[in-house]
């Protein structure tokens, strides 16, 4: 593991290169959606805070996830999420859209404003994954046009993932899926 400087990443984050690579694919991706759907400087920061806290812990020990994620039951893959909110927010960030982007963006959330749904699609979006590259491309190509239908296609996928790997279903996953079911399934 290494403590990764500057990139926007913060002096607490522990990311192994590979991880740090993903952030910034990441990054890159939300970037050029602000771009593309002339996203106000304002915006566009709150979006960059978010993607570069996202994984911030996703490489950390138990220990340390165990510290900021006490009241959060299950694996490190559930963990990191809340354990990062929980760091940046002891670390003086404020925005709320921001930390629950961070908190919830492996699960889904129903109460989430843009920067959750951009950080939520952009972590599955990037393109540095393997799996699906024709259809994640498409969809992350069709996102500046139409942020709300990819954002109920890319959680249309992961929640089937979810489903076949046979992990339970969080009520937040279940309360975010329910809030995107009124909008119109498109791909």
């Amino acid at each position: 593991m290494i403590e990764p400087p500057g990139e926007g990443l913060p002096s607490w984050a522990t990311a192994s290169p590979r991880r740090v690579e993903h952030i910034r694919r990441v990054a890159g991706l939300a970037e050029g959606w602000a771009g593309e759907m002339g996203v106000p400087g304002i915006e566009r920061a709150r979006w960059l805070r978010a993607v570069w806290l996202h994984d911030a812990l996703r490489d950390a020990d138990e220990a340390l996830l165990a510290r900021w994620a006490a009241e959060t039951p299950g694996p490190p893959e559930l963990r990191h999420g809340p354990a990062a909110a929980a760091r940046a927010e002891a670390d003086g960030e404020s925005d709320r859209g921001v930390l629950d982007a961070v908190r919830y963006h492996s699960v889904g959330y129903a109460g989430w404003d843009l920067v959750g749904q951009v950080l939520y699609c952009a972590d599955y979006l990037e393109p540095g994954r393997g799996f699906a590259r024709e259809h994640r491309a498409g969809l992350a190509a069709r996102f500046p046009a139409d942020p709300q239908a990819v954002l109920a296609a890319v959680a249309r996928d992961r929640l089937t993932q979810l489903i076949q790997s046979g992990w339970p279903l969080l009520d937040t996953t279940v309360a975010f899926w329910n809030r995107l079911a009124v909008v119109p399934a498109s791909r």
